[in-house]
């Protein structure tokens, strides 16, 4: 005889709170109301993947929201030399980096042809004018203060990403973190003008090899730089997926915002955060046989 219950349901524990009139909820906790209402197509008459289209980007941003936590935090502790709870944050980076990028597969299932029927509705709106993005790459190090131009009619988000461009990125806090140990950071890297993008550094080569070829002596050093390449690493896995997403639905077509498209992103695959911690790959000897 069958042991399932007949009606194939989970009764309702006792202790399980169920009157919410005058407490807490998660949908109150969580703003879902007002989260799930967020979503406003403008294809008229409504296209069926505008929905996909938005809710997308609209996660991508909720993910860029707490990037940007978790590195102005890294950076925070990393200038008050607490090191190893700095990589937990990067840690914590590195995960929500991999769902970035793994979302671009659902954005893969929008077709040229579905997008083609509402993409003119979107007018001159584009992914580049996401100021969260700017931020996570002002953080990162590729400063630019032309980019600023973008965000001038939201004087908030122009004045956030203006304090991220002359604040030190975290590379530039990691540097200092390592001069205040006592390791031979060049002097012009320290005095250097955080406002604009690090350029490489063929004595910080010189360090950073020292430390790779030494590991065990400097292995705190070392598994924090491998953390930093991690975190250069995903982004670029994010680029090359935004890349290869663009290309599959719109082909060579310029960009909403303006720009050339595929080009423009392709270009930016050759842009790096923190040169040296490459560079280093070259540089390093290998030991006697």
């Amino acid at each position: 005889m069958s042991t399932t219950s007949q009606d194939n349901t989970r009764p309702i524990e006792e202790g399980i709170h169920t009157d919410f009139a005058k407490e807490m909820s998660y949908g109150s906790y969580l703003a879902i109301d007002e989260l799930l209402s967020a979503q406003h197509p403008v294809s008229d008459p409504e296209h069926h993947d505008e929905m996909l289209f938005i809710i997308q980007h609209q996660t991508s941003e909720l993910w860029l929201k707490l990037v940007l936590h978790e590195l102005r935090s890294a950076a925070a502790l990393l200038a008050q030399d607490e090191m190893r709870v700095a990589l937990k944050r990067i840690a914590r980076v590195k995960h929500i980096q991999r769902t970035l990028t793994d979302q671009w597969s659902v954005l893969a299932t929008l077709t040229p042809t579905e997008y083609s029927q509402f993409r003119g509705y979107l007018g001159h709106a584009s992914g580049f004018q996401s100021w969260q993005y700017r931020g996570v790459e002002f953080m990162l190090g590729n400063k630019h203060r032309g980019m600023l131009k973008v965000h001038e009619a939201d004087p908030k988000a122009h004045a956030m990403l203006e304090e991220l461009l002359e604040a030190p990125s975290i590379y530039d806090e990691f540097l200092r973190h390592l001069a205040r140990r006592g390791y031979a950071v060049p002097k012009e890297i320290l005095d250097r003008d955080v406002s604009v993008a690090h350029v490489p550094n063929d004595e910080l080569v010189r360090l950073f090899t020292t430390v790779y070829e030494d590991a065990e002596k400097h292995w705190d050093v070392y598994e924090a730089c491998e953390e930093l390449v991690d975190l250069e690493d995903n982004f670029q896995l994010w680029r090359f997926r935004h890349l290869k997403t663009v290309q599959r639905v719109i082909g060579m077509k310029t960009g909403t915002g303006g720009s050339s498209g595929v080009g423009f992103l392709q270009r930016a695959l050759e842009l790096t955060f923190f040169p040296e911690l490459f560079s280093v790959r070259t540089a390093i000897r290998e030991p006697p046989r």
